[in-house]
């Protein structure tokens, strides 16, 4: 199947499958993702997809997300099972190859991995998980409008942000931290400290 016209399927299958506010701000990330991907020569397409599937099991209850998870072997972590609604990732990414025939690996990744990141993650990846922080829609996070602006000019910059006031922000509520965040912070931290290192040497 061409990809364009997967990708309209995929977007009248979203307007049904999610509530209004979720499909508003799914279409915010497919179009943000797409912006980014014409900046640093990502797939179009692609980014566009991942951003219309990457909250595709977002309006799943808890009961049913735990249920594929079981049913098909999908890892539950402790931090999931007490906060069942962090599955829509995983569940995302196996409804994304099952019901909605995505199958290219870093499309599924990037809706996989679009919560908490992952340690030395593809463009794709970086595109998806900044633009679902970025998307016109959001409003409440901190230092937003600087993050729109870096995520422009650096993206690696821009994520190592977005992890650090996730981080803060998580704290200060007293959130559950999935480790896989921190260790996301901390590779990037390191990443992003020999890029500058690297930038005053030359």
């Amino acid at each position: 199947m061409h990809k364009s016209s997967n990708l309209r399927k995929i977007r009248k299958s979203m307007e049904k499958t999610l509530d209004p506010k979720r499909f508003e701000h799914t279409l915010g990330v497919a179009y943000t993702a797409a912006a980014l991907a014409m900046r640093y020569g990502e797939d179009m397409i692609k980014a566009e997809t991942a951003g219309m599937l990457h909250d595709c099991a977002k309006c799943m209850s808890n009961e049913k997300k735990i249920a594929i998870c079981e049913k098909h072997n999908i890892n539950i972590n402790d931090i999931e099972h007490q906060n069942p609604f962090l599955l829509h990732a995983k569940v995302g990414s196996y409804l994304a190859m099952q019901k909605y025939d995505v199958h290219d690996s870093d499309i599924i990744n990037a809706i996989l991995n679009h919560t908490t990141g992952r340690p030395n993650m593809s463009m794709l990846e970086k595109i998806i998980f900044i633009a679902d922080y970025i998307e016109p829609g959001r409003k409440q996070a901190p230092n937003l409008s600087e993050i729109r602006r870096l995520a422009f000019e650096d993206l690696d910059e821009a994520l190592f942000r977005i992890l650090g006031d996730t981080l803060v922000y998580l704290d200060s509520v007293e959130g559950d931290i999935d480790p896989m965040t921190q260790k996301t912070y901390d590779f990037y931290k390191e990443y992003i400290e020999n890029k500058r290192r690297e930038k005053t040497d030359e």
